[in-house]
């Protein structure tokens, strides 16, 4: 699968490269959806303490991910990522209701941002197979995407672990970013 990946991406941008980073709170599975991207199944990963950055590079596309423990005094860094970025993948525990209004501020606080203007927003709804998960109509209301105003955006289902929706996700988003967007 990570092989399809890399091919789908080298068939689609040819020598162009593009900067995408994927955002969310800590434990939203940011970690396992590049992993499950990747190698095409799911790695074991364990909660980052602090601040972790990985960078992977496929053929032509640089994925930065940004694993946080959770430390609101980490946040304003991620700013210093964020230059020169076409996409943003935003990953959202659908099953955690208690957060998500946390979540819905992050994301708009990222939005924000002089450096993200331009930038196109993907939105995974993660974790769809767990008890009490907000389907993507659900996390859609609960992030107010409804606001997002001159920014082309989406969002999808996905269950990490099944790899489920991921693909479906990036479709739309080489699509997007091979039309010009972003």
């Amino acid at each position: 699968m990570g092989i399809v990946f890399t091919r789908m991406f080298s068939s689609l941008f040819g020598n162009r490269e593009a900067r995408i980073l994927v955002l969310g709170l800590d434990n939203a599975g940011k970690t396992t959806i590049l992993y499950r991207l990747q190698m095409g199944e799911v790695v074991s990963t364990i909660p980052t303490i602090g601040f972790n950055v990985e960078t992977v590079q496929y053929n032509n596309i640089k994925f930065q991910v940004w694993d946080l423990g959770g430390q609101t005094s980490i946040r304003p860094y991620w700013r210093c990522y964020f230059p020169n970025t076409q996409a943003i993948i935003y990953v959202v525990d659908s099953s955690d209701t208690d957060r998500i209004g946390i979540a819905k501020e992050e994301f708009h606080a990222i939005l924000e941002e002089d450096e993200l203007k331009g930038a196109i927003a993907l939105i995974f709804a993660n974790k769809q197979d767990l008890p009490g998960a907000l389907d993507a109509a659900a996390v859609t209301e609960a992030l107010e995407l409804h606001k997002l105003k001159n920014r082309q955006w989406a969002i999808f289902k996905t269950c990490a672990v099944k790899g489920e929706g991921l693909f479906e996700g990036m479709d739309w988003l080489s699509n997007t970013l091979k039309s010009g967007g972003g």
